[in-house]
C-alpha cells in the first residue's frame, strides 16, 4: 500500500478523526452514566435518610435512644438489605451503627466519620459506599445526623458492562466506518483514475481524443474541461508545426535538386581551378547533406500525419533482414567489419515491406558508422510468443547512459561534431521509431560506452501466425 497516496491519507485522516471522536464520545458516555447512576443511588439513600430523620429521630429523645435503635433495626434491616445506616448524636456519640452486610463488601466500623454535605462516596479496601446524610432534631432538642449508604458495586458492574460493550463495539464501529470511508474515497477518486488512464493513452498521434468529463459541477469537472481545452490547444500547435515541416520540406526538395544538378554540372567544367573545384566539392557535400535532412523531415512528416503505407502485405521478416544484411555487407567490408546474421525463416509479419526495410537499413548503417574497424555486428530475427523480435548488436563505441532516453528524439546527437563528420543529421533513429510505432512495434535500446549497443524491435506476428503459437 502506498502510504503517500491521497486515498491513503484521506482514509487515515478519516479513521483518526473518527477514532478520536468515538473515544471521546465513549468517555463522555461513561462519565455521565457514572454520574447519573451514582446520583440515582444517592437520591434513593437520601430519601431513606430523610424518612428516618422525619419519622423516627424527630419523635425520639435522648433517653429513648435504645428504642430508636430497635425501630431502625426492625423497619430497615440494613444487614439483610446490604445497607449502611449510622445515627450520630451532635456530641459525636454513635447512637446506632448497622452491622456488616451479608456479602461483607464493607465494614461499617471503618466508614469515616460524617462529613459536611448531603452526599459522598467512600472507598474502603477496594469497595465503595454511596452515603447520603441528613440532620434531624429530636423532640427534646437533641441534634442527630443520619447517614444511609448503599454499596457502589452494582453501579461499578453496570459501568464495567458498558465499558466492555464500548471496548468491543467501538473498534467494530470504527472498522466498519473506515471500510465505508475507503469505499467512498475510492469511488470519489475513481474519476481521477479514469482521467489519468486516458491521459496516459493520449500521444501526439491521437491528440484528437479527449479526457472523460465528470459531470459533478465541482473542481473535478472544471479540471477535466480545462485539461481538454489544453489538449485542444496542443493539438492545434502540433498540427501547425507538423504542417509547417511537411510544407517546408516539400518545397525545399525541388530547389535542392536543381542546386545539386547545377553544381554537379559546374564541377565538370575543366576550366575550374583546383581551389575552386575543392570549394565546389565541399558545397556539393553540404547540399547533399541538406537534401538528406529534407528527405528525412519529409518522411517523418508523412509518418506523423498517419499516412497509410502503399501496401500492407504479409512477408517474412527474417528473409527481409537477411537480404538487407547481405546488401549492407559491402559497406561493412570497407571498414573491415564482420556482419553475422542469424535469421531463421518463418517469422511472418504484416506491414509495409519498404518501410521495415528502411528500419533495418538505418539500424545497420548506425552500427557500421559507430563500430571501429575490426569490430563485429550481429543481426538476429526470432519468434518470442506472439511477437517477432529483431536484434541488431555491435561492439562499437556505445551510448552513454544519460543519452539513452533521448536517442529517438529528432536532431538529437550524442556527439554533434562526430555525427556531422560521419554524415548524420539526428533523424535516422526518429524515422525508425516512427515506422515502428506505425506498425505497432516497440523499439528498445541497451548500451554501455566502449562495449557496444543493442537495438531490439518487438513486432506482433501476422494474425494467423500469432494464433498458431
Amino acid at each position: 500500500m502506498n502510504t503517500r497516496s491521497l486515498s491513503f491519507r484521506l482514509v487515515a485522516w478519516y479513521a483518526g478523526v473518527l477514532t478520536v471522536a468515538f473515544v471521546l464520545l465513549g468517555a463522555l458516555t461513561v462519565f455521565f452514566l457514572r454520574h447519573s447512576l451514582e446520583a440515582n443511588v444517592l437520591d434513593a439513600q437520601g430519601r431513606r435518610a430523610r424518612q428516618i430523620a422525619d419519622t423516627l429521630v424527630a419523635h425520639a429523645s435522648r433517653g429513648a435512644e435504645e428504642a430508636l435503635r430497635t425501630q431502625v433495626e426492625t423497619l430497615y434491616s440494613p444487614e439483610a438489605n446490604d445497607r449502611f445506616i449510622r445515627i450520630t448524636r451532635a456530641d459525636g456519640v454513635v447512637v446506632y451503627l448497622s452491622g456488616a452486610p451479608r456479602d461483607a463488601r464493607f465494614a461499617p466500623q471503618q466508614v469515616p466519620p460524617p462529613a459536611p454535605g448531603i452526599g459522598r462516596k467512600v472507598t474502603m479496601a477496594g469497595a465503595s459506599l454511596l452515603i447520603a446524610t441528613r440532620d434531624a432534631t429530636a423532640s427534646d432538642g437533641t441534634g442527630y445526623r443520619v447517614e444511609v449508604g448503599a454499596p457502589g458495586a452494582p453501579t461499578e458492574a453496570t459501568l464495567t458492562q458498558v465499558l466492555l460493550m464500548l471496548a468491543v463495539g467501538l473498534p467494530v464501529a470504527v472498522g466498519v466506518a473506515v471500510a465505508g470511508g475507503f469505499v467512498l474515497v475510492r469511488r470519489a477518486l475513481d474519476p481521477v483514475a479514469r482521467i489519468a488512464g486516458k491521459a496516459e493513452e493520449i500521444t501526439q498521434h491521437n491528440l484528437s481524443e479527449r479526457l472523460p468529463v465528470v459531470r459533478s459541477g465541482d473542481e473535478l469537472e472544471r479540471l477535466s474541461v480545462a485539461l481538454n481545452h489544453m489538449i485542444a490547444r496542443l493539438e492545434d500547435a502540433i498540427h501547425g508545426s507538423k504542417q509547417f515541416v511537411a510544407d517546408a520540406s516539400h518545397e525545399l526538395r525541388t530547389p535542392l535538386t536543381v542546386m545539386r544538378g547545377e553544381l554537379e554540372s559546374l564541377a565538370q567544367d575543366e576550366r575550374l581551378q583546383g581551389e575552386t573545384r575543392e570549394a565546389l566539392g565541399s558545397v556539393l557535400e553540404e547540399v547533399a547533406r541538406l537534401a538528406e535532412i529534407v528527405e528525412g523531415l519529409f518522411a517523418l512528416s508523412r509518418l506523423d500525419a498517419g499516412e497509410a503505407p502503399a501496401e500492407w502485405v504479409r512477408f517474412d521478416l527474417a528473409e527481409l533482414a537477411s537480404t538487407t544484411a547481405d546488401q549492407m555487407s559491402l559497406l561493412a567490408e570497407d571498414k573491415q567489419l564482420s556482419v553475422a546474421c542469424a535469421a531463421a525463416r518463418g517469422v511472418p509479419v504484416q506491414g509495409d515491406r519498404a518501410r521495415l526495410k528502411q528500419v533495418v537499413v538505418n539500424l545497420l548503417d548506425n552500427a557500421i558508422k559507430y563500430t571501429p574497424s575490426g569490430g563485429r555486428i550481429a543481426l538476429s530475427v526470432k519468434r518470442e510468443g506472439a511477437y517477432a523480435v529483431l536484434d541488431i548488436s555491435d561492439n562499437g563505441i556505445g551510448i552513454p547512459a544519460e543519452a539513452l532516453p533521448h536517442v529517438f528524439k529528432r536532431f538529437f546527437r550524442v556527439d554533434g561534431s562526430r555525427s556531422r563528420a560521419q554524415g548524420g543529421a539526428g533523424l535516422g533513429l526518429s524515422i525508425v521509431k516512427s515506422i515502428c510505432s506505425a506498425h505497432g512495434a516497440v523499439i528498445e535500446v541497451t548500451s554501455a560506452p566502449g562495449q557496444g549497443s543493442t537495438f531490439r524491435i518487438r513486432q506482433p506476428l501476422a494474425a494467423d501466425a500469432a494464433q498458431a503459437t
